[in-house]
């Protein structure tokens, strides 16, 4: 399995990984919801959880998260066990849609970010404090030109470089991401996916993001963890979207077929399953 090659040997030099998964499974309701994950994370590295719905990919998030608890196997994140509250974990939850009326603008959104934790007033040598890290939040995500409107009245695509800026407030190690690309349009979620990366590299924050659809994240990302049919693989994408690691993912024959754009689609699959591959 691909996912064997990620192991970190002791005495491995290298920067230590921020997520490390030996051999995890998880079940839920006495079903196994995946199992046999062994993968790492390096700090400064962009890694997509990929997959058709239902197959797990939220699971492994709230793993990350402390929310579920795996059934075996080893998790670390930041050289600890996963617990709820880490302070160096940003998160961006799955989007809903806001009420067009919903007053809160979008600067008093990101601040939440910040001091969403406290009660009462900012003391006033706390201000400056409190701009700057907004200002570098927004500028982060390229909101600054709309953070001063209503939240409800942005498009997908504002709304979503909003969360991020949110969660990037705290300065966070781990970022994870739960469906950033849901509801955007093609441009959107290539915008959105290229803007993640640069978050990545600039910040040097290692970011986890869950998505469907494996073609605007292609060219970004540093590894792809995919899980289907309980099963899962790591690696670089050009390791895991093959014809032979998904038939064997999936215990299935299956073919991955480029397009000249480099678009990936993934043929031989109940059609919800070969969705997951298509724009």
């Amino acid at each position: 399995m691909l996912s064997a090659e990620l192991r970190v040997p002791a005495g491995e030099r290298g920067p230590t990984p921020v997520v490390a998964l030996e051999r995890v499974s998880v079940a839920m309701g006495g079903r196994t919801v995946w199992r046999d994950a062994t993968f790492a994370v390096r700090p400064g590295s962009f890694t997509a959880i990929v997959g058709p719905n239902g197959a797990g990919k939220s699971t492994l998030l709230k793993v990350l998260l402390g929310i579920v608890r795996p059934s075996a196997g080893a998790v670390r994140i930041l050289g600890q066990v996963p617990r709820r509250g880490l302070p160096q974990i940003g998160y961006v939850p799955q989007r809903r849609a806001l009420d067009p009326d919903t007053p809160v603008r979008g600067c008093d959104l990101v601040a939440l970010g910040i001091d969403g934790h406290r009660w009462g007033f900012r003391l006033p040598r706390g201000r400056h404090v409190h701009d700057r890290e907004l200002a570098r939040a927004l500028d982060a995500v390229r909101a600054t030109p709309f953070a001063d409107r209503p939240i409800g009245r942005l498009s997908g695509g504002e709304q979503q470089r909003l969360l991020l800026a949110q969660a990037l407030a705290g300065e966070p190690r781990v970022l994870l991401l739960d469906e950033p690309l849901a509801s955007l349009d093609v441009r959107n979620q290539v915008a959105i996916a290229h803007l993640v990366a640069s978050i990545v590299r600039e910040r040097d924050v290692a970011t986890l993001m869950v998505t469907h659809d494996v073609n605007p994240i292609l060219g970004v990302v540093d590894q792809l963890v995919y899980i289907a049919q309980g099963s899962v693989v790591a690696g670089t994408p050009a390791e895991v979207v093959t014809t032979e690691t998904l038939s064997a993912v999936y215990g299935a024959q299956v073919e991955v077929l480029r397009d000249r754009h480099g678009h990936v689609f993934v043929v031989g699959l109940e059609q919800e399953a070969a969705h997951a591959h298509e724009h």
